[in-house]
């Protein structure tokens, strides 16, 4: 992971945001609205939730239909959590997957890169757009 990553990933356009939260407190559903206001299309990813920002939530990353074009998945999941999504997005043939501040999974960030996908890892990309800009 390096700035390189981070730019190449903000260039992408359309995000599943895996763990989006209904909840408007909540830092998923914040940085969603955020990337929203910022001209992406967010696709939240959350079994427990039908809708969020107004957008359909999907249970999982295998059930967005392929013509919706991942190319970016971002992680609001625990550390634990983050191999198995990783896993999903390499299946999904996402183009990178950013794991959000705090979620660090090293074999699955390594795994990622061996399958060609870019990888950010433990940043936030509401704090890194705006530096950037």
């Amino acid at each position: 992971m390096n700035e390189g990553s981070i730019k190449s990933l903000l260039d992408k356009k359309v995000w599943a945001v895996v763990g989006c939260s209904p909840d408007p407190s909540r830092a998923s559903h914040r940085v969603a609205n955020f990337l929203i206001h910022h001209g992406y299309k967010v696709i939240p990813v959350n079994p427990s939730a039908h809708e969020v920002l107004g957008q359909r939530c999907y249970p999982n990353l295998a059930s967005i239909p392929e013509d919706r074009g991942v190319e970016v998945v971002d992680i609001f999941r625990r550390a634990e959590d983050a191999g198995g999504i990783v896993d999903e997005a390499i299946e999904l043939g996402a183009d990178g997957v950013w794991m959000q501040l705090g979620v660090i999974d090293r074999d699955a960030a390594r795994r990622a890169e061996e399958a060609g996908l870019e990888v950010v890892m433990d940043h936030c990309p509401a704090i890194e757009l705006p530096r950037l800009l």
